[in-house]
């Protein structure tokens, strides 16, 4: 594999993770639920 497409395979792959974050964020924003960050950071602000 050369390096532009270990590069381009990466970004893909970066960009696919962060959309599926920020789909599954808005998703619960829009349902009233609180986002859980799963250190109990939410639940202090609480």
């Amino acid at each position: 594999m050369t390096s532009v497409k270990a590069a381009l395979l990466s970004f893909i792959m970066l960009s696919a993770i962060v959309l599926c974050g920020l789909g599954i964020y808005s998703a619960d924003a829009a349902n009233n639920h609180q986002a859980v960050d799963g250190y109990g950071v939410t639940a202090a602000l609480r």
